[in-house]
């Protein structure tokens, strides 16, 4: 069988598992919305040099309208409001409650994919995604997280994170939608984020907080390292491996693999920052482990 979107999504959960401690990192040095607004730069740069070696077309000006219309409002959608709606989730709500919201996103997927588009599921596929946004949630809800006293407004974070996944379900849907007939995921990756960059950067100068922006990368210049780093690790090679996921695989699927950076994380914060794990984010690991295997075999 072709398990390639299969693996894809789970390369994505990879990439953005690396690239959740890059961009943690680079936000405590310059911030969550500085961090959120430069790293689109350079995975804008990054994607046009690749197309260029790639297809000798660093901007691919000669593709289809109607491709440019999926992918770009995608890339608004997913990319620019969804990503915007769910930084302030993780600092109004705290990074456990909106990554545990951030799971409903292959719930909305698969709706939107099957209202929409007629994308089913097999009721094997269903138990598999069943175990493994379980599992994720376990892993979640395991880990203990102090309250955000400044930030936390707890009914706005929800909001938040609820309308954060619905705008990544939305922009993964429309993407597979503008990919059909075997539409490069490169190609699509830099139509997404030349639409998205464009608008985040329109908002932070109607917003006035270009200068404020370059201001925090000149006071911190090593963050500047860890956010080239981290755009290539996430918005370059995890966006566009999720992109060849949601190509290849149904939507329901593709996404609920691609909820797993929670998981994945665990080993990582054990060995390397020596974090204590309990028994429920091991048994809630084990369960989305098998959720991936029951995926896999059907």
């Amino acid at each position: 069988m072709n398990y390639i979107g299969e693996i894809a999504a789970l390369a994505t959960s990879l990439f953005w598992s690396i690239t959740v401690f890059i961009f943690t990192f680079a936000g405590r040095m310059v911030g969550s919305q500085i961090t959120n607004r430069v790293r689109l730069i350079f995975a804008l740069t990054y994607l046009i040099l690749l197309n260029a070696a790639l297809y000798g077309e660093p901007i691919p000006v000669s593709v289809n309208p109607s491709r440019w219309w999926w992918l770009g409002i995608s890339g608004l959608i997913g990319l620019s409001i969804g990503d915007a709606f769910l930084f302030q989730a993780f600092v109004s709500a705290g990074a456990r409650l909106g990554s545990l919201l951030l799971s409903l996103a292959p719930i909305f997927g698969a709706f939107i994919a099957w209202v929409f588009f007629g994308e089913t599921l097999t009721i094997l596929q269903m138990i598999g995604i069943a175990f493994a946004l379980a599992g994720v949630g376990w892993v979640i809800a395991s880990h203990e997280e102090e309250p955000n006293p400044i930030h936390g407004d707890l009914k706005r974070g929800i909001s938040f994170g609820v309308l954060g996944a619905l705008c990544q379900a939305v922009g993964l849907v429309l993407s597979k939608q503008g990919m059909l007939d075997g539409f490069s995921p490169f190609k699509a990756g830099l139509m997404r984020m030349i639409v998205a960059t464009f608008a985040m950067w329109i908002w932070t100068m109607l917003a006035g907080k270009t200068r404020v922006t370059f201001s925090a990368l000149r006071e911190k210049p090593r963050a500047i390292g860890l956010l080239a780093l981290g755009a290539l690790m996430g918005p370059v090679l995890g966006v566009s491996m999720s992109l060849l996921a949601v190509q290849n695989a149904e939507v329901g699927v593709a996404s609920t693999l691609m909820a797993l950076p929670p998981v994945i994380v665990l080993p990582i914060s054990y060995f390397v920052f020596k974090e204590k794990i309990g028994w429920q984010a091991i048994l809630g690991t084990i369960l989305a482990i098998t959720g991936v295997a029951v995926l896999f075999l059907a």
